[in-house]
């Protein structure tokens, strides 16, 4: 009998890292997006890496409706998938795609308009204010792309199809190398907002064509007609609006900590750009591991096996914390390394570096959480998380950031992230054991 769980735990392993692998080198491209646009505006100078990570917070902020969309609908394609109900399959990735249009459009019309004063609002100075307004603007019109992107791969990654989103991401990191090289030299920061949204444009339609008409589960062509289910929005409503709550809110936060940083001045907000870009690196386990916990946690789940559900949920979030604790652990040593590439500077070099190496401590609880998320929301359990996430960030963030600012400079404002990354995974574990959502509700 125990020869026979070993078994079954081994290919539970084996399945939740073949579907991870995919997954982890979508995360890989992502991030690898990001150095890249670091490093070729920050040869430009720590005024013009200052522009770009004075807004960085605002577009992670604008990024969470895109997020709570793609996952209101991409759980329910999960579920539907698992009861093999490929009929409600197709009418779901109808109604998300219809509601991603209409949604994204609407934010991008937004972005336009607080482009402008946006910057000085976030308490930027008078040389960095306009640059940042510029990729801002670049950023809103990427915005309609970036939410069929992720609600394409959202899909596509629940109906078992990790590879396809891997390659696509890879291309489009490769897209944004070539484009930013062509844009950069010439227009500078703005050249680096028009590189990254001419990469996800192209990306962007032929993720749709292998979503919509090739995948056999989600093609819509010869899908027939289906009406409209007030059902499956109010579905999507209640996954995603958790989600969306938490995702601004969370990202609220890291707005309010850019103003909390600002004063402090551009190679302060550089430094913290930076190290955030770098630590980002050590997401990619979590992230990917993740979204492999929302696919398989999903699947069982609509199939109605709650049990193997709890035991993939239990497995991914131990991975992701085993994974994240040793890239964050190879990181601490290799930092000094990647910052060398990411800017010419060295008072912002070594700033990051020192500040990067605090938050890295708390890496493999901060993988907990990011992965006991994933497999909770595969369950559909999206709210109590949600308010644990936004408890976390606000009270033990924020409050110990504006407790230590002030005498320990950018330094206090890392270890405030790096004590509430801790309670967050901590808090997040303690759901994943006890979630009512693992049995029939």
């Amino acid at each position: 009998m125990a020869t026979l769980r070993n078994s079954e735990l081994k290919g539970e392993i084996k399945q939740v890292w073949r579907l991870s692998l995919p997954a982890i080198l979508t995360q890989i491209t992502t991030i690898a997006m990001q150095y890249i646009d670091s490093a070729m505006v920050g040869a430009l100078g720590a005024n013009a890496s200052a522009s770009i990570g004075l807004v960085a917070s605002t577009t992670w902020l604008f990024n969470g409706i895109p997020y709570a969309v793609s996952a209101g609908f991409s759980v329910q394609v999960a579920h539907s998938v698992g009861a093999k109900n490929t009929k409600h399959t197709k009418n779901v990735v109808k109604h998300g795609l219809i509601t991603a249009i209409i949604i994204s459009l609407l934010m991008c019309v937004l972005g336009l308009l607080i482009s402008k004063p946006l910057p000085a609002l976030l308490g930027g100075s008078e040389e960095i204010n306009r640059d940042a307004s510029i990729y801002f603007i670049t950023y809103a019109l990427m915005i309609p792309f970036f939410q069929i992107n992720s609600l394409s791969s959202s899909y596509l990654q629940c109906a078992g199809d990790m590879v396809t989103p891997s390659i696509l991401n890879a291309v489009m990191c490769v897209l944004d190398v070539i484009f930013n090289a062509l844009f950069i030299p010439q227009y500078g920061v703005l050249g680096a907002g028009m590189g990254t949204t001419l990469a996800c444009i192209v990306i962007s339609v032929f993720m749709m064509a292998f979503c919509y008409l090739r995948n056999k589960e989600l093609s819509l062509l010869k899908s027939g007609k289906s009406k409209f289910s007030f059902n499956i929005i109010k579905t999507a409503f209640k996954i995603g609006t958790p989600v969306a709550v938490q995702e601004i809110a969370m990202c609220g936060a890291m707005v309010a900590t850019t103003m909390i940083v600002a004063p402090l001045g551009a190679a302060a907000i550089a430094a913290n750009s930076f190290a955030i870009t770098a630590e980002s690196l050590c997401y990619m386990p979590g992230y990917g591991i993740g979204n492999a916990a929302t696919t398989l946690v999903g699947r069982s789940f609509g199939a109605g096996d709650f049990k193997t559900a709890k035991r993939y949920g239990n497995i991914c979030t131990a991975m992701g914390g085993i994974f994240m604790g040793l890239t964050g652990l190879i990181m601490i040593f290799f930092c000094p390394f990647v910052f060398m590439l990411l800017t010419p500077v060295t008072e912002v070099r070594e700033l990051a570096t020192e500040v990067l190496r605090i938050g890295l401590l708390s890496e493999p609880l901060f993988g907990v959480s990011i992965v006991a998320a994933g497999a909770l929301r595969g369950t559909g359990d999206t709210f109590v998380p949600s308010i644990m996430n936004l408890g976390s960030i606000w009270i033990v963030r924020i409050g110990l950031a504006l407790l230590l600012v002030k005498p320990l400079g950018l330094h206090g404002v890392w270890i405030a992230m790096a004590v509430e990354l801790c309670v967050r995974g901590l808090i997040l574990l303690v759901r994943q054991i006890t979630s009512k959502y693992y049995k029939k509700m």
